[in-house]
């Protein structure tokens, strides 16, 4: 089966393909003799309902360096192509927003993976609140009272922002931190929506896995283990990835979320799990799928073109 593929994502020649999970799917994507054509999102335009893009034939190579060739850009309706991945990075923002309802337009005819109205409505740090018991103690607000009522029951807690990623502007505050007040002035001035509060979880240290499920199914995780001097653990912020099994609760994770994930059409999922609880359900552009392959782990992104492909069919 050779499908005519689009990728919507970051600009191609910035991405560290090491690491990154998009190069993988589309690797495993040309193995499979499936066309690609590749797009970043400030080239959508949506004329008469009709929705198109720029796009460019793309070829990629596994070379550092040297890793893509783009052909001459052309004007194509997305409604052409048979898939398109819509992996670009988070910020989750109107920008991003906008381009679910650009997507929504051409779904399901051609397939969108995940679903770009499910990937708009379900925001990591706000879809996991579906399952609350399988969360640590957390709480989205941005209201101080409800903060200093929250710490005086946990004690240490994370703060971070509610539509941030990879790791950026998460701080551990301890019980008589001193540095709350400003925290809290800073996040109040330069976020408007709710932050993430949240109990801190001391076995951090020991990692946060970042397990893959496709189609509702576990399919592959990878423990990340944050630097001696950071609280973060994502690998773009210094965590290791380390080679991992799941737990008897971890596995009770992904069962309990699988069939909401399925239902959402959201096919290639990462979540979080930190000593046994859940604290994000990644939708928009999950990474992980190279660090698990790379540790002797299943081929994740074989899985996902296995599930595209039969959705296609």
């Amino acid at each position: 089966m050779s499908l005519n593929v689009a990728v919507q994502m970051d600009p191609i020649e910035r991405i560290n393909i090491r690491g990154d999970s998009t190069f993988a799917l589309l690797l495993e994507a040309q193995k499979r003799g499936h066309t690609l054509s590749y797009y970043t999102p400030d080239k959508l335009a949506m004329a008469h309902a009709r929705v198109f893009a720029t796009v460019h034939p793309l070829a990629v190579r596994d070379e550092a360096g040297n890793h893509f060739t783009l052909g001459e850009p052309k004007r194509v309706e997305l409604s052409s192509f048979d898939v398109v991945l819509m992996r670009q990075d988070p910020p989750f923002d109107l920008a991003y927003i906008t381009a679910t309802h650009f997507l929504e337009r051409v779904h399901p005819r051609t397939l969108v993976v995940n679903d770009p109205a499910q990937v708009r409505n379900a925001p990591e740090k706000v879809f996991v609140t579906h399952f609350p018991e399988l969360m640590p103690p957390t709480l989205l607000t941005r209201d101080l009272a409800e903060i200093k009522a929250f710490r005086a029951e946990h004690g240490d807690i994370v703060m971070k922002p509610l539509y941030g990623h990879g790791g950026g502007a998460v701080f551990r505050l301890t019980r008589d931190d001193l540095n709350f007040g400003s925290l809290y002035d800073f996040f109040a001035a330069t976020f408007r929506e709710p932050w993430v509060v949240q109990k801190f979880l001391p076995e951090v240290k020991a990692g946060d896995k970042r397990i893959m499920l496709v189609d509702g199914e576990f399919v592959g995780a990878v423990n990340r283990v944050p630097a001696p001097d950071d609280l973060r653990s994502n690998m773009v912020r210094g965590g290791s990835p380390k080679d991992t099994e799941l737990t008897p609760r971890e596995r009770e994770i992904c069962t309990t979320i699988g069939p909401a994930l399925r239902e959402r059409g959201l096919v290639l999922v990462g979540i979080d799990v930190i000593h046994g609880w859940l604290t994000e359900i990644n939708v928009t552009s999950p990474t992980g799928i190279r660090a698990i392959k790379n540790l002797g782990g299943p081929d994740v992104a074989a899985i996902t073109w296995d599930a595209i492909e039969k959705k296609r069919r």
